[in-house]
């Protein structure tokens, strides 16, 4: 045996290919590269929509689904281990690719770019993402993998967290960049030179709503119609996958009989334990997963249509040649001379045609309008490659404002007919909107400088916010969209409780012009109403918006001398008393009078701040009956995974302004107790995020102090009773301000206090509570996603109170603490790369690096390399399968790969393997070496057990990178 395993041979599996001398024949990838539809998210657990369409897909279909992955989640919590960072995105990784693998999505392309926290503004991602260069990374993985259909997120502020906005338009700015020989021109040159792509369908953001269809039966989009005017493709998930039941399954399923798609799909949903997500182990029913198509450059069915409802619909036209019998390959798409049109005044629609090879069939084109529209009459196709037929429409003098108009085209030949359409939007004449600002007026910019045809998904709403009892502007930009001049007046619909300085306003604008009109906006109620939205519509002689007002708080910060020690005595607060007691988040799942924010002895969570030399002081009291889990110190992060309350601050009131949302903000999170006895604390989602308090301090808030009188009951089991003493508990807080990003401007800090509130999080059949999200989360301004919009945090004034001279004005840079994961120290990545050919992260490939030989001896593998030039050489000895490493453990005994644990057979199955320091025993070795330029011979070293480990399916990963940034990968199986 020793001899054996001495002389193992090293059999190279597959290296970064070298492709031959670039010719004039274009880059076509083939199937081991090739992805017929790709999804594009941000985050691991972002993706799971597509797990039961794409085992569907790659089952009937042979379709293979892929996902790029902007980044691996390293800014998230951790409610299954203690890792951070870099570890953490390794980790998350593996929970992405096990929830796909059963799927057929094996390749996931991994950008490395960061995950910094929760924002919801697309300009502070693209500041942390290096725009270009992700946009560029996009483009390559794109171009490589040459992918027919792309999924994802929509570009619109409605994706909330700003990296899902940005990874939406992501996909439409890499559907045109990869199409476009002037985007990235150094990709289509060299020794690995490939060729611009054309996305044939796009579906990012478009409508799904509509009536008809089932849920029950194969081609569950038949019968279905749209609400909206985007086509919708569903498929049905009540296939049976190749997957079975186990012996023994909790849901008393009879062994051997196979599992539905969907059922395939649920349990990959939950398989994200890092994310306070918990082991599926219910029965699935069949669902009709559908995607609402925003981008066609290929014939499709439209949905009138009987064979729009079948499960390979979303195919036609891009990976399955259309039903209408053009040859696959045509392209066939209309587009418009301008989106943005008035009634009763024309405009253009060309339709584009192109033969797959050779030429256009003999035919003629002709466009259907809207009732009432009129359009010239139908135009002829010749027989040559391409056609571009324009058309003259005009739409009806009563044409609907402010709604998207569908145009469709048929192009109809002796033999065939292909369907195809877009929509163009009605506007008023002279149309008045409210000021954008903000996330809002750069995501207008977006839409008008860089993916016009996303504007059918909507421009962005009008949003503003202002201070109770306070007096704004209300900016209103009229814009004559016509071919005449208009006049009128703007005027506003006021509700109760609002007065303004003028009925109305005039405004006379020539055609393309436009005209700002300003009101003053005075709120007259000085108590926060119990709906802190209120709508204001705006009015033109021709149209009509509505902007949506947000009232906070606001409140005086009185100067006095409080002494940390957990109690408020008499003079230390002379201030208002904060309601902290406003549900924002949980309401459908809290219990109690406690848990919902409301007392019902009248004492509810309450605050009271006071200012002395340069700081703040913070008297916080808590009405809360359960006692959260108690966190060690390695868990005093992610504050939303047991009791705490968070104070934010942004000391300039104009965060949301800048574009930088919390990022130019200071957010402490204070755990009133932990396992060793007293509080700790740290900073999130902020200037500068990371530990705060004790041994693993980062020292990003020195000088704050905290007293809290919650006492720990010492058992984080449910055996023993967990009610607060008291009821409750109080914490008092110093933070000086030379700890925020910036001088406070003492006419307007920005400030919330938000408690968070965990119970019984116990998994069912347990006794212990866990470290995870299931918390209730109150505030003093009480707003959905309100922790990321410092415009709807409250708003303070410090009389009397003056900054230091010389402190800045101006934030300092954000510091996120926590690196992204490097792909290439990620094993799973690097075979995947060695595998397909993609480069790793999409970044530029090399074959500098050879490896000459290698060989297994008794103390360590040897390798001989040859280079031609210098870089960073980092091997991985694995075993087992690496490709999705099981992320629940499960006592069934006949659930073998691949399944990999996802039914439970007793009700305390769904706990997390251990995962670091080895991948859960799957990383026998790691070794880096220096590489220069020539011949080397290096080692990595074994022991005798991890020589017998390598026994099971060893293998030996190597990625390389060169002091220019290139990569490159190698998969060595040990056989």
């Amino acid at each position: 045996m020793k001899r054996l395993v001495g002389f193992l041979v090293l059999v190279l599996l597959a290296v970064l290919p070298v492709p031959a001398v670039a010719t004039a024949r274009p880059y076509v990838a083939d199937r081991q590269t090739k992805i017929d539809v790709m999804g594009e998210w941000a985050h691991p657990d972002d993706d799971t929509s597509i797990i039961g369409p794409c085992g569907v897909w790659h089952q009937l279909y042979g379709v293979k689904c892929g996902v790029i992955q902007v980044t691996r989640g390293e800014g998230g919590g951790n409610a299954a281990g203690n890792e951070l960072g870099p570890d953490l995105g390794l980790r998350r990784e593996n929970e992405d690719r096990v929830a796909h693998y059963r799927s057929g999505t094996v390749d996931i392309f991994n950008l490395d770019r960061i995950d910094f926290f929760y924002n919801q503004s697309a300009p502070l991602t693209q500041y942390f993402w290096d725009e270009q260069e992700t946009l560029r990374r996009v483009t390559r993985v794109i171009r490589e993998t040459q992918p027919e259909i792309y999924i994802g997120f929509t570009p619109t502020l409605a994706a909330g967290h700003g990296n899902h906005q940005q990874a939406g338009r992501l996909i439409w700015e890499g559907v045109l960049a990869a199409a476009d020989p002037n985007m990235f021109p150094e990709q289509l040159t060299g020794p690995h030179a490939l060729s611009t792509w054309q996305v044939k369908k796009v579906f990012s953001g478009g409508s799904t709503t509509g009536t008809g269809g089932t849920t029950t039966a194969a081609n569950c989009t038949t019968g279905f119609t749209p609400t909206g005017v985007d086509t919708v493709a569903g498929v049905w998930t009540g296939y049976n996958s190749p997957y079975t039941w186990p012996a023994g399954n909790s849901q008393a399923q009879t062994a051997g009989t196979p599992k539905i798609w969907q059922q395939v799909a649920d349990e990959g949903r939950a398989a994200y334990p890092t994310q306070s997500r918990v082991m599926y182990k219910g029965v699935s029913v069949p669902a009709c997963p559908r995607f609402g198509m925003t981008e066609s450059f290929v014939p499709f069915q439209p949905n009138s249509n009987a064979a729009a409802g079948r499960d390979d619909a979303i195919l036609f036209g891009a990976k399955k040649p259309d039903p209408g019998g053009l040859p696959l390959g045509t392209l066939e798409y209309i587009t418009f001379s301008r989106f943005y049109n008035v009634a009763g005044e024309p405009f253009q629609a060309t339709v584009h045609l192109k033969a797959p090879s050779g030429k256009l069939a003999k035919g003629n084109v002709a466009l259907t309008v809207p009732a009432g529209w009129s359009v010239s009459g139908p135009q002829q196709v010749k027989e040559k490659p391409s056609a571009d037929l324009t058309f003259t429409v005009t739409p009806a003098a009563n044409a609907t404002v402010d709604q998207n108009a569908k145009i469709s085209a048929i192009y109809t030949t002796k033999h065939a007919t292909g369907y195809t359409d877009n929509v163009v939007r009605i506007v008023a004449a002279a149309e008045g909107r409210f000021q954008r600002w903000g996330n809002w007026a750069e995501y207008d910019q977006w839409l008008q400088n860089t993916a016009p045809q996303a504007n059918r998904l909507g421009r962005s709403q009008a949003i503003q916010s202002m201070g109770i009892g306070q007096t704004i502007d209300i900016p209103v930009v009229v814009h004559n969209w016509s071919t005449q001049p208009q006049t009128g007046a703007v005027s506003l619909d006021l509700p109760a409780d609002f007065t303004v300085d003028a009925a109305s306003k005039p405004y006379s604008v020539q055609p393309g012009a436009d005209q700002t009109v300003t009101f003053k906006l005075t709120n007259t109620d000085t108590t926060l109403p119990a709906n802190q939205n209120v709508s204001i519509p705006i009015h033109t002689a021709t149209g009509t918006e509505t902007l949506t007002l947000t009232l906070v708080p606001t409140t005086v910060i009185p100067q006095a001398t409080p002494v940390v020690d957990g109690k408020a005595e008499p003079g230390e607060y002379p201030g208002q008393t904060l309601d902290l007691g406003r549900i924002w988040q949980g309401a459908a799942t809290c219990t109690g009078v406690d848990d919902c924010g409301v007392s019902s002895t009248g004492e509810g969570s309450t605050a009271k701040v006071s200012w002395s030399d340069d700081a703040l002081f913070f008297f916080i009291h808590i009405r809360d009956d359960y006692q959260s889990y108690a966190v060690t110190p390695a868990e005093c992060v992610g504050h939303w995974q047991a009791d705490s309350v968070e104070i934010l601050l942004d000391p300039r009131g104009n965060a949301s302004e800048a574009l930088k949302d919390t990022a130019n903000t200071f957010k402490l999170g204070i755990f009133p107790f932990t396992q060793s006895g007293g509080p700790c604390w740290e900073r999130d989602a902020d200037n500068h995020q990371g530990y705060s308090s004790g041994a693993l301090d980062t020292g990003n808030a020195p000088g704050v102090q905290v007293a809290s009188t919650a006492q720990w009951v010492g058992s984080n089991e449910t055996t023993v009773p967990h009610a607060y003493a008291g009821g409750g508990y109080d914490l008092e807080v110093k933070i000086p301000l030379a700890d925020l990003p910036a001088a406070v401007d003492p006419s307007r800090l920005g400030l919330n206090i938000t408690p968070y509130d965990n119970d019984d999080t116990s998994a069912p059949g347990t006794t212990t509570l866990r470290h995870i999200d299931m918390s209730t989360r109150l505030g003093w301004s009480a707003l959905g996603s309100v922790q990321s919009d410092p415009y709807r945090w409250g708003l303070a004034t410090l009389p009397g109170y003056t900054p230091p001279a010389g402190r800045p004005t101006t934030p300092t840079p954000p510091n996120v603490s926590n690196p992204n994961l490097n792909g290439a120290l990620s094993p799973q990545t690097i075979a995947q790369s060695a595998r397909n050919g993609v480069p790793i992260s999409g970044r530029v490939p090399t074959d500098d690096l050879k490896i000459l030989s290698t060989k297994v001896r008794p103390t360590g593998v040897d390798l001989v390399t040859s280079s031609k030039g210098s870089g960073t050489a980092r091997a991985f000895l694995t075993s087992g399968q690496i490709a999705a490493i099981p992320v629940w453990t499960t006592s069934c005994t006949t659930d073998p790969p691949p399944d990999y644990g996802f039914t439970p057979c007793a009700i305390t199955d769904g706990a997390t393997p251990p995962w670091s320091p080895n991948m859960s025993g799957h990383l026998v070795n790691q070794a880096t070496q220096a590489i220069t330029r020539g011949v080397q011979h290096w080692t990595i070293p074994l022991t005798a057990a991890q020589r017998t480990q390598l026994m099971n399916q060893g293998h030996l990963l190597v990625s390389y990178e060169t002091t220019q940034n290139e990569v490159q990968a190698f998969d060595i199986r040990i056989a």
